[in-house]
């Protein structure tokens, strides 16, 4: 019972650090978004609405990486425990039933978390896209804007020789 109870214990253990592994490439991931969210607000004139919405899709994906962390740091703990302490067999397996069940919804919330960061991609590359938008709109309205001035001055211009001359 002591090796079957051991082998549990290295195949959650084994487990753990996987899960820690997919969860340290999503912090990263999102680190990253975040990074490219905060260098496209600082390159284009953005509205603040848009800027704050950036904020909260980070600060959404910071707390739910957090709360996995605490998560995970809980299950390491509790495997240490049982590791320290020297439990009867039917109780480390009801305890190994307990750690499998959190470890199913760890996976299950950093596969969540994985979605939302799918999604916050997809999300910044419509931002990017109607950045691009704003930005080709706003260049051809300063062509036309200047195309207009000169109309504008060689009007006055005009005016000007006209009433000079009567």
């Amino acid at each position: 019972d002591r090796d079957t109870d051991k082998k549990r214990i290295e195949e959650l253990l084994e487990e753990n650090m996987v899960l820690e592994i997919a969860q340290k490439q999503s912090m990263n991931e999102s680190a990253h978004l975040g990074w490219e969210l905060e260098q496209l607000s600082k390159s284009t004139d953005l509205a603040d609405s848009e800027k704050s919405f950036v904020f909260e899709l980070n600060e959404c994906a910071s707390s739910r990486i957090l709360k996995l962390e605490k998560d995970n740091q809980s299950l390491q703990n509790t495997i240490q425990e049982l590791r320290d302490a020297s439990l009867t067999s039917r109780e480390s397996s009801l305890k190994f039933v307990e750690l499998e069940k959190e470890n199913q919804q760890l996976s299950k919330k950093i596969e969540k978390l994985q979605n939302q960061i799918e999604k916050e991609k997809q999300s910044n590359q419509d931002l990017e896209t109607l950045i691009e938008e704003l930005i080709k709109d706003k260049e051809q309205l300063q062509v036309v804007m200047g195309t207009l001035k000169a109309d504008k001055d060689r009007q006055v211009q005009t005016s000007q020789m006209s009433y000079k001359s009567t």
